[in-house]
């Protein structure tokens, strides 16, 4: 009988826009993400704030009771972000929020954003292609929002600069339950090429927080 793979997944770091969007269906599935990994119990990671699809999906997870990361470069603080919901972890620049956001992150699920949404999505989709990390990357494709993407990246595979193997790295579902069993399901398979390569890990920037606790 052929078992089906499952990875524990225990906490999600979130890509996505600090503005609601023009499409209230933008909000209402931000806000139904949050409910469902209060649901599943998984913990989320996210770049602080309280406002846009950022805000929603914190609020929706934190009023659900899991436990929230805001990861915040101490500029943005000062100057942009408001008000935090749940932990709050300053550091000191945009790099540094990427990596804490992905040593504190089972999985990562993008939604619709702007330009620090889609560098967000590719630095985790690039690293891993280098092998640097093993975690599964979703898009949340709410209302057809990414398939003008999603077709450009066919098309880049099919002109030869983008690998069927890297491709597959990106994870797609229009709902967050099924994108979640997704990823879940993720097998991660490095390219040869990369596969010898020893990262090391940054231990040091990983926010102690303790994601285990009996909620």
């Amino acid at each position: 009988m052929e078992v089906s793979y499952f990875r524990k997944i225990n906490s999600i770091a979130l890509f996505c826009g600090s503005s609601p969007g023009k499409d209230s269906c933008f909000i209402e599935e931000a806000n139904n993400l949050g409910k469902i990994l209060a649901k599943k119990q998984i913990h989320l990671v996210y770049g602080g704030g309280c406002q846009g699809l950022m805000g929603r999906i914190a609020g929706s997870a934190y009023l659900g009771g899991v436990k929230v990361l805001g990861v915040v470069p101490k500029s943005l603080s000062r100057n942009i972000i408001e008000e935090t919901i749940g932990d709050e972890f300053r550091v000191l620049n945009m790099q540094d929020r990427m990596v804490n956001m992905m040593n504190n992150a089972d999985a990562f699920i993008t939604l619709p954003g702007g330009f620090g949404t889609l560098e967000e999505l590719f630095q985790m989709v690039s690293w891993a292609q280098l092998n640097i990390h093993q975690k599964p990357i979703g898009i949340l494709n709410v209302n057809g929002f990414f398939d003008g993407l999603l077709s450009f990246l066919d098309y880049s595979v099919e002109k030869g600069f983008i690998s069927q193997s890297a491709r597959r790295i990106i994870i797609c579902a229009t709902t967050p339950s099924e994108l979640i069993d997704k990823l879940q399901a993720y097998i991660h398979k490095p390219d040869p090429a990369v596969a010898h390569i020893v990262w090391p890990e940054d231990t040091s920037r990983k926010r102690k927080l303790d994601l285990s606790l009996t909620l």
